[in-house]
């Protein structure tokens, strides 16, 4: 795990204000940019206390943490990378791990099990989607794949859709059962709301 080796950020708020969180290399994953964070948790604060916070496509967990450092009761974090989950361990360890859960593999194929969870307990949760840029090699059909995720998504299970994308991406005002609330753009990089 020498790539990680003191390259981190630190959690912007709340009650794990200031502790570090490692970030895998930028050929595993890319880490959103502070200013995307804080407008998203600005957006959320209030309404994800005690909420169940789902982050799909996790990396290192920053955006997570960043909610369960703001009162969020529960993280369910999605990642496949292994270098990545390496990362995402040591994170969640300067936290609660208690109020975490960790599902390794693809994220395409595991969300049905999350669903069913949410199901089961009668939750619903703020989903939290920054698939990898779809520059990347391999990932040409990523977003394509991602939209038709949030279309299959039940709307028992969903409090709120965020997507992180590259701001040259036009989503449709409606996927699925779900309609843009609002969308805000930082520089490449923009957050779109589905409810």
């Amino acid at each position: 795990m020498g790539s990680t080796k003191g390259i981190y950020k630190t959690i912007i708020a709340g009650a794990y204000k200031g502790k570090k969180i490692y970030l895998p290399s930028k050929e595993t994953t890319r880490s959103s940019k502070a200013i995307v964070l804080e407008s998203l948790l600005n957006t959320i604060q209030f309404e994800i206390i005690d909420a169940t916070f789902v982050e799909l496509f996790s990396g290192s967990g920053s955006v997570g943490l960043e909610a369960l450092s703001r009162g969020a009761g529960r993280v369910i974090f999605m990642e496949k990378d292994s270098e990545a989950l390496k990362v995402l361990y040591k994170n969640i360890d300067q936290t609660d791990p208690s109020r975490t859960e960790v599902i390794r593999g693809d994220t395409f194929e595991n969300i049905s099990g999350v669903i069913k969870a949410l199901q089961r307990r009668g939750e619903k949760a703020y989903f939290y989607i920054d698939p990898p840029f779809a520059y990347r090699e391999g990932m040409e059909a990523i977003y394509d794949q991602t939209i038709a995720l949030i279309a299959a998504l039940p709307r028992e299970v969903v409090r709120l859709i965020i997507i992180e994308h590259m701001s040259t991406l036009e989503l449709d005002a409606q996927i699925g059962g779900f309609t843009c609330s609002k969308s805000k753009r930082f520089g490449k990089t923009s957050l779109s709301y589905y409810m």
